[in-house]
């Protein structure tokens, strides 16, 4: 509540610094745990061009790899985003618009991460097998991680959240 007796319009009992500070701490929770995963995942990624089996890769899975590679680095930067964005920014009394740049950088991050698994995984199973469920198999997990990632969280905000 305010010094007025108001209710808060967040529903909490916090200034907007206090929000902002929570928030902050939120979006850096978040980021380290998809941080920790794309950045594994790019250093295997790395790797993967100086082993015996990369010369044998056709075009198109090179291409993939490529694509692959490209989207982790871009993952890795929009992960790692908030973090510079915090350290530029610090003291600058500007937490609250931080805090909405680093929600937008991880988003992004996760967007992004999306792309990298799925060229990963699409890529492996390619090479792999030779099978023609490989296509089926990739959108079914692709599917799968719309579903944990977006769908869920997009429901939950709707059926759960009151319009202001």
């Amino acid at each position: 509540m305010t010094d007025s007796g108001d209710v808060r319009p967040w529903g909490r009992d916090e200034t907007p610094e206090e929000r902002a500070d929570r928030r902050w701490g939120d979006v850096i929770q978040e980021v380290r745990v998809a941080q920790t995963g794309v950045q594994i995942l790019f250093g295997f990624l790395l790797t993967v061009a100086f082993t015996p089996r990369f010369v044998e890769l056709g075009d198109t899975d090179r291409t993939i790899y490529v694509v692959t590679v490209l989207l982790g680095s871009a993952a890795t930067g929009a992960l790692i985003g908030p973090v510079s964005f915090h350290r530029i920014v610090s003291g600058r009394r500007i937490k609250p618009q931080a805090v909405v740049w680093a929600s937008r950088l991880t988003l992004a991050g996760l967007v992004l991460l999306l792309g990298t698994l799925t060229s990963a995984l699409l890529l492996i199973l390619r090479v792999a097998t030779d099978n023609t469920l490989v296509p089926w198999l990739v959108a079914g997990v692709v599917a799968w991680y719309l579903l944990c990632w977006f769908v869920l969280p997009a429901w939950a905000r709707h059926r759960h959240t009151t319009p202001d």
